[in-house]
């Protein structure tokens, strides 16, 4: 989970690294094509990965990461106008968006617990954003937008994980986001990388799969009761970032808007362990 936190931290530094000199289409061709090569070269290397790499569930496939660029794009777009810390507080509303969603999509029950969660999360929002006053920052929707596109994509992930490998899924999420990326690039941009900007390059590429492939690792090795609690620490270890690399000051509001939507999902997570906790 260490290596979780570290590589969504290095993500946005990498993307502050590289928005001087890239638009957020060609930051976004550089982590999937990194990506690419990467499992490309993998699959090569295991042949019982590479026969799993078959054109199944495409349309699933195509949808989840097209909504899932959307929430890439507004993601980084939200790391280069707002604090570090705004962004990482107000991503956290996903399991907020997945409790609402799931309910059409999935047909799960809305229960007391994921109402409070969901009640909890969007007092959360206004706590951060604080729509009508001088601090409002419109720049925080675009963080929302991704944190909703970010659901979508999980409810996709959970009904493909049902018959693919996520080697497959993050496979075809490299394939498919790459010529995303590329449509609105300059295709001539990889030329434009400079001393400057090759190590926050690599550092994104590196970080993009890091984090993946983490994050699962800690899910399948530890419950999820753990492993949500310690995600948490992204909100202050960004903010730590934030002030020593750029100089950015930390707003009360922030953690006490992600206070209550970390409460939210917590509170949520507790009944829900407690509902599928086989009877003694």
């Amino acid at each position: 989970m260490t290596g979780a936190l570290l590589s969504f931290s290095a993500s946005a530094v990498a993307i502050r690294g590289l928005a001087h000199q890239f638009n957020i289409f060609e930051i976004l061709s550089i982590r999937s094509g990194f990506g690419l090569l990467v499992l490309l070269a993998v699959a090569v290397a295991r042949p019982e990965l590479r026969r799993l790499i078959v054109p199944q569930y495409l349309t699933l496939h195509l949808l989840r990461n097209a909504v899932h660029f959307v929430g890439q794009y507004t993601w980084a777009l939200g790391v280069t106008l707002l604090p570090l810390a705004t962004v990482f507080a107000l991503e956290f509303t996903m399991p907020m968006w997945v409790t609402l969603l799931a309910v059409p999509l999935l047909g799960e029950r809305m229960t007391a617990s994921r109402l409070g969660s969901v009640a909890l999360g969007f007092l959360g929002v206004l706590v951060i954003v604080r729509p009508g006053l001088a601090s409002f920052q419109p720049a925080a929707i675009w963080v929302l937008i991704a944190a909703l596109a970010f659901a979508l994509s999980l409810i996709a992930t959970k009904k493909l994980t049902n018959d693919v490998s996520s080697f497959v899924i993050i496979f075809w999420m490299n394939l498919m986001q790459l010529p995303m990326g590329l449509a609105g690039s300059d295709l001539l941009f990889p030329l434009r990388l400079d001393a400057g900007t090759v190590v926050p390059a690599l550092l994104f590429g590196v970080a993009g799969l890091a984090s993946h492939y983490c994050l699962a690792n800690a899910f399948r090795a530890g419950d999820a009761s753990v492993v949500v609690p310690i995600d948490f620490m992204r909100i202050p270890l960004i903010a730590v970032v934030g002030w020593m690399l750029y100089g950015e000051t930390v707003d009360i509001f922030v953690f006490l808007g992600a206070g209550l939507i970390v409460c939210g999902v917590l509170w949520n997570l507790r009944a829900e362990s407690r509902r599928v906790r086989p009877p003694q």
